[in-house]
């Protein structure tokens, strides 16, 4: 039995043509060669794809489910070919993204949805920590890093160069739950009345670098969370208290869920960038340096 592309082709277009005269027409083949294909099909098949009877050529049941899967497997054919055809443009198989937890991923999301609208190359994004982010471009895990806070590590100490840019400044306030004891203070609230209670931090997803802290208090207590949308919900229940990225909360003070408190500690604030390896090419990449230089794009993902 073969089934092809080509008798795929040709069922689609008697169905669509209505007969096989102007199939043949339509796939420039003389209509005796078109009969003869179609015949040859269903005696490959054991199956009668079409009932003759009458001036148009119908499909039988057996020949619908075989139009059915067989456009579905046409149109594969044609997106493979068209992937196919970019990758040879220079487009990557595959971008592995490093998300710092600090960008909300919903912020990525219209960057997300305009890309695959233009490109074949599939997106593998993880979600990073602090020194895990820039850990996951140096180490290999990924080929781009959006959110990348603090520094990079210094040159001398890596085996692969990188190049970073600004990607903007987040605001950090401290809050806690209306319940939590610290929210009833007047502020500022002390650095010595904060170490009295249960800090709540997200963990350093390094793997080679050494694990980095931020906004830590030295308070006796703490509590590590995986992402800053576990800690934004561990400081909503109460469970403790601690600096949060002042876009990620707006909504949750504005319904009472969170009460932000001024500190003696002055403002705070995290200075983010991306940054990407020397050595990554293609078109995908580019792509995404593009996009992320753009102001507005920038805006919207720290605003």
């Amino acid at each position: 039995m073969k089934l092809t592309l080509e008798s795929l082709e040709l069922v689609d277009a008697i169905a669509r043509r209505g007969s096989f005269a102007a199939a043949a027409s339509e796939l420039g083949r003389v209509p005796s060669a078109v009969t003869y294909a179609a015949r040859r099909l269903e005696e490959d098949l054991d199956v009668l794809l079409f009932d003759r009877r009458g001036y148009r050529a119908r499909l039988t049941a057996a020949g619908e489910e075989l139009l059915r899967e067989g456009r579905h497997l046409l149109a594969a054919a044609d997106d493979l070919a068209r992937r196919v055809q970019r990758v040879a443009a220079g487009w990557e198989q595959e971008l592995r993204i490093a998300l710092d937890t600090i960008i909300p991923f919903d912020r990525l999301v219209p960057l997300l949805d305009d890309f695959c609208a233009v490109a074949p190359t599939q997106v593998r994004i993880a979600e990073e920590v602090l020194g895990g982010t820039w850990d996951a471009l140096l180490a290999g895990r990924a080929d781009l890093a959006i959110g990348a806070s603090q520094e990079g590590p210094a040159p001398h100490r890596l085996s692969v160069g990188y190049r970073s840019e600004p990607l903007g400044t987040v605001p950090l306030v401290f809050a806690v739950a209306p319940g939590h004891p610290l929210a009833a203070l007047p502020s500022p609230v002390t650095l010595a009345e904060i170490r009295r209670h249960r800090q709540i931090v997200v963990g350093d997803t390094s793997q080679q670098l050494a694990p980095r802290t931020s906004g830590l208090l030295g308070a006796a207590d703490v509590l590590a969370v995986p992402t800053m949308a576990a800690k934004v919900e561990a400081q909503k229940a109460g469970l403790g208290c601690g600096y949060l990225p002042l876009q990620r909360i707006r909504d949750a003070v504005a319904r009472g869920e969170l009460v932000v408190k001024d500190t003696d500690q002055g403002e705070r604030s995290s200075r983010l960038s991306i940054a990407w390896r020397q050595d990554a090419r293609g078109q995908a990449l580019a792509w995404w340096i593009e996009m992320l230089r753009n102001s507005g794009t920038r805006a919207a993902l720290v605003a």
